[in-house]
């Protein structure tokens, strides 16, 4: 429920005393209400309105419309010129308040209610008033409407206006401070502007953003978004440098506009309410310009026009609310992966719902197969090989995630070499020589044996191994792991040069382990080793 209050100049009112005070009221007002409301009412002529107004020239006075919060509760507050009080001196006025429970306003934006039925033009006859049920906004300014009018409206280019309105509008929001002031002689262009502006937010950030329609004191005004007329604008803009004005007849000043407050502009062009919807669902609440909502919308539809500032700033809203990003964003992200940059695809992988990483990750890989695979880092390999079995039809993307991961984690080097044997097609060779550019120990060489037998691809290890052992005293030549491998080579290769190695090996680690005749046998075995062919050279 909402509580409504009426003040005025009166000769009499409830409390018995004359002049400006509450002449109605809901009953059962919440305490402080009232003194919370107090310091909002205040009307003030435009300087150049007339000092002595007639009934039919009272209308050309604006109306101001007050959006705000009184200890948490929503307050609206309408004020109209009515010239003479009671005892026939001008300068009286009307406000009509209404204070409303946090949740009155929950899916409506404040800006609705300018032309609401509610409104009253004159003081009730009574002290008391009824409670008003429901805020019922007014028809007038209804988003089909706004885009209708906003299309044949000055300035030039209104998309371009509202987008850097919209922009300054975020910064104030986002600070906390300042205010973004209006311009115009017209109150209803003013009060539309606002309702665009708090359309082209999402819903908890239009909750935040206070206006008035018009004040004549813009610079003292302790809302976000203020209209006043440009002869008052005239007088006051030598002293409030700090705030950002528009002329809503020239439109603002020329400036590159954030990708949210272009996609703004293009959504009311488009009369596309719902990408205004869609943004409104993924912008953070606590900032109502970020260009992540922008940019994963954008992507959704296919824009490639994205940069990579903006791919960066979708991946940070990824990152933060990911498990509270809607579906459908999912799946209209998905088709656009192959062409995204490296790190936001990551990202969209990483937060995505289980049943759409797959796809996720298949379009990750084709968009690096497709030529980006240049554009691997270190901790974009460590990430995929979490993935390596999806990478085994693509050894274009897998050799250069492997070969990545070998290089940083020599532990790993054994597990790389089994997913390297596991490619379709892959030429090895030269990234097994990357993998093993330092030779395997011989408990690794032997584990690769084991694990994946004669592969023709790993004939050469071995030798290599035994080489690295034999230098600088050959002392570690006839240690037990060394002798374990000779012995593992001869079973599993028993052709080639590893063969013939490991032979040189076992009779060597003989010779200096045996008796002298033992020993003078082994050293005869080794000498034909070294000359004589192998069984597969014959």
């Amino acid at each position: 429920m909402a509580w409504q209050l009426h003040y005025t100049s009166a000769r009499r009112g409830p409390t018995g005393r004359a002049g400006f005070q509450f002449v109605a009221e809901t009953p059962g007002l919440p305490d402080g209400v009232r003194a919370g409301v107090t310091p909002y009412l205040s009307y003030r002529p435009p300087p150049d309105a007339p000092l002595s107004p007639d009934d039919s020239e009272l209308g050309l006075f604006p109306v101001s419309l007050l959006y705000d919060r009184v200890d948490g509760r929503p307050l609206l507050l309408r004020c109209r010129y009515l010239g003479r009080d009671y005892s026939g001196r001008y300068g009286n006025f009307f406000a009509h308040a209404v204070v409303a429970e946090p949740d009155e306003l929950e899916g409506l934006r404040p800006a609705e209610l300018w032309h609401a039925a509610h409104w009253t033009p004159m003081p009730a006859p009574g002290a008391v008033l009824e409670p008003l049920d429901e805020l019922n906004p007014g028809a007038a300014l209804d988003p089909e409407a706004l885009a209708a009018w906003l299309a044949v409206s000055g300035p030039d280019d209104p998309y371009a206006l509202l987008a850097q309105l919209v922009d300054a509008v975020a910064e104030v929001l986002g600070r906390g401070h300042g205010r973004v002031v209006l311009v115009a002689d017209d109150v209803e262009l003013i009060a539309r502007w606002i309702a665009v502006v708090s359309y082209s937010l999402p819903v908890a950030a239009a909750a935040r953003l206070s206006f008035v329609t018009y004040t004549a004191d813009p610079d003292s005004a302790a809302q976000r978004l203020v209209g006043t007329t440009p002869a008052i604008w005239a007088a006051a803009q030598h002293h409030a440098s700090h705030a950002s004005a528009f002329d809503l007849h020239k439109g603002g000043a020329d400036g590159r506009a954030s990708r949210f407050a272009r996609t703004v502009a293009d959504c009311w062009r488009a009369a596309d309410f719902g990408g205004l919807d869609a943004l409104g669902e993924l912008a953070p609440l606590n900032d109502p310009a970020q260009e992540g909502a922008a940019a994963l919308l954008a992507l959704c539809r296919g824009d490639t026009s994205v940069t990579a500032e903006e791919e960066g700033a979708a991946a940070e809203l990824l990152a933060r609310h990911g498990p509270g990003i809607p579906e459908w964003v999912w799946r209209d992200l998905v088709p656009g992966v192959p062409s995204m940059g490296l790190d936001l695809a990551l990202a969209v992988h990483g937060q995505a719902p289980s049943g759409a990483r797959d796809a996720v990750l298949d379009g990750v890989i084709a968009g690096l197969a497709a030529g980006r695979a240049t554009m691997l880092a270190p901790t974009h390999c460590d990430l995929l090989y979490q993935h390596a079995e999806r990478l085994r039809a693509v050894p274009d993307v897998a050799i250069p995630v492997l070969t990545s991961v070998a290089r940083r984690h020599p532990g790993r080097r054994i597990a790389v070499t089994g997913e390297l044997l596991r490619l379709d097609g892959a030429d090895l060779d030269a990234a097994l020589r990357e993998v093993w550019e330092t030779p395997p120990s011989a408990g690794e060489c032997t584990d690769l044996l084991d694990a994946h037998g004669p592969h023709p691809a790993l004939a050469g290890l071995p030798s290599r191994t035994f080489t690295r052992l034999a230098f600088p005293g050959g002392e570690y030549l006839a240690e037990t792991a060394t002798l374990r491998l000779a012995e593992r080579v001869r079973e599993i290769m028993p052709d080639g040069h590893a063969a013939r190695d490991a032979a040189i090996v076992q009779a060597y680690g003989t010779a200096i382990t045996a008796k002298p005749e033992r020993a003078a046998h082994a050293l005869t075995e080794i000498c034909p080793l070294y000359t004589s062919p192998s069984p597969r050279e014959r």
